[in-house]
């Protein structure tokens, strides 16, 4: 009877067991359907955010999805950013413990890749305070006007000599040395083997940052890295650059350096290491390497992938050019400066050169998707349920190029900066949710008063001392606008020109 009974009843509780698993699915946003194990994985295409962007067109602009064992959500909406940025930060304010993360990072003890916490909090404190405020970003001003006048020599000289000018090439050289000098008090001149070294570094590190581990989406098989060689590669390219972090470490110790620590961002963390900063931990070395590391590949790839993203759109725009070189030339020539300088630029404003910029990190965004965030607990948004640990991407670049929010989107119009009375005030730190080239909340770039500074000086002389044009044969529509692979969105193909000299400009030598 019994038996029976149960016979009887085992339907109606599959019944109630399967409707639950459909209810608690039910719960999550909308996704593609993935495969057992994998997930999605097999489905991801590049460029990651255009992909994002043509499955939010089909499942919203919250959706769900598993690469591997990890649940993913992504977002591609002003207001889904804003809830995720803003409304509900503290939850979504963690980072995940990826592999290359931790390895590059000594273990999660920078400021960029380390999980939300109390050392966080401390540690980007310090930083902000003693390393990127804007009285330390101003005391750097000598080092950035020094180094773009030394590119405006070089580009002289291929003018006076009708060479074709590697843009790209130009400009990543000239960010990188910037940084090196400031954090690293170091300068490394272009050909050099030293500077070829350091070069072959700055890639391997990168290619390797972005490469695929099994240990971070199927844990239980996280071994096949060791096999296949990864980690082994890995740790060689990190021992590589502790020893660089270290031998520069080395000579800011040496008694016998002539330079006070009041210079560069080792002498300023060296300073800190000795005194009392009413923090939880006190910096020793690897902290100070973690920090460099930030220091140097958040700002260096960036700039300089910023920059040749706004000349090429110039170049391809040549109204836009002229416009932008008008003013500038109108407001400057009558201080009959030989080259401009950032208290040319913080007299004068420039408002269309601004405007250029902001239009130029909204349809290139160079962080095209945010680096990934990580839930700290399970939590609601938009109705739908978000576990715990979910690795969450926040598609900027959608965000920008919706044509709901920006009128013909695939178009370059800074005059949308000038026009609009409440774009007009968009400052891009992150407080208006319709363009986060830099993102926002508490994982906002630090870095923004820097890197803006950076590109305004580089790019204010590019048009005032120079016309530009497409070498021989080629014309100004060929210029691609392909991105390579990666969590940054690199130009795929070098940015070629020619330059020539402005009429009214001495030559600078």
């Amino acid at each position: 009877m019994e038996g029976i009974l149960v016979l009887l009843l085992l339907p109606i509780v599959l019944l109630i067991i399967f409707s639950s698993f459909r209810k608690e699915r039910s719960r999550k946003p909308p996704g593609p359907r993935g495969l057992p194990v994998i997930g999605n994985l097999h489905q991801l295409k590049e460029p990651l955010h255009e992909y994002f962007w043509r499955l939010s067109k089909k499942y919203g602009p919250l959706f769900y999805m598993k690469l591997g064992s990890r649940p993913v959500l992504v977002a591609n909406s002003s207001r889904m950013a804003q809830e995720i940025l803003k409304i509900q930060d503290i939850i979504f304010c963690s980072r995940p413990a990826i592999l290359s993360f931790r390895k590059i990072s000594y273990e999660l003890l920078d400021i960029a890749l380390s999980p939300y916490s109390e050392y966080w909090r401390e540690m980007r404190k310090v930083c902000t305070l003693h390393l990127l405020s804007a009285k330390r970003v101003q005391s750097f001003r000598p080092i950035r006007e020094d180094e773009v006048s030394r590119m405006v020599q070089k580009i002289t000289l291929k003018a006076s000599s009708f060479e074709t000018i590697n843009l790209t090439e130009m400009i990543t050289f000239l960010t990188s040395t910037i940084i090196c000098r400031v954090a690293f008090g170091k300068r490394y001149e272009q050909g050099s083997d030293e500077s070829k070294r350091f070069n072959r570094l700055i890639h391997e590190f990168q290619t390797a940052v972005s490469d695929f581990y099994f240990t971070d989406y199927f844990p239980l098989i996280g071994w096949l890295d060791k096999i296949t060689g990864k980690i082994a590669n890995l740790d060689r390219i990190c021992k590589e650059w502790d020893s660089f972090y270290q031998q520069i470490i080395d000579e800011h110790l040496d008694p016998d350096r002539s330079k006070s620590r009041d210079g560069d961002v080792i002498d300023i963390l060296l300073q800190l290491r000795e005194e009392e900063l009413g923090t939880s931990f006190r910096l020793d070395m690897d902290h100070i390497k973690a920090v460099l590391m930030n220091v140097y590949f958040a700002s260096t790839d960036t700039i300089a992938t910023t920059t040749t993203w706004i000349m090429t759109s110039l170049i391809k725009n040549p109204v836009v050019m002229k416009k932008a070189q008008e003013e500038i030339r109108a407001l400057l020539s009558q201080r009959k400066k030989e080259m401009v300088e950032e208290e040319d630029i913080m007299a004068v404003g420039l408002p269309y050169l601004n405007a250029v910029i902001k239009e130029a990190m909204r349809k290139y965004m160079t962080l095209p998707l945010l680096v990934p965030r990580e839930t700290r607990e399970k939590c609601t948004i938009d109705g739908f349920e978000i576990p715990a640990k979910t690795l969450v991407y926040v598609n900027v670049w959608a965000v920008a190029n919706d044509p709901v929010i920006w009128e013909n989107p695939e178009d370059f119009m800074p005059e949308r900066f000038l026009e609009d009375d409440r774009r007009i005030s968009m400052d891009l730190k992150g407080q208006d949710f319709e363009l986060m080239p830099f993102g926002a909340g508490r994982r906002g770039c630090p870095g923004i008063t820097m890197a803006l500074a950076t590109v305004q000086l580089a790019l204010a002389n590019f048009l005032y001392l120079f016309d530009w044009d497409v070498p021989d044969g080629m014309k100004k529509e060929d210029i691609d606008t392909e991105c390579a692979p990666g969590m940054t969105s690199h130009k795929k193909n070098p940015l070629r020109v020619v330059a020539k000299k402005h009429t009214y400009s001495d030559v600078i030598m």
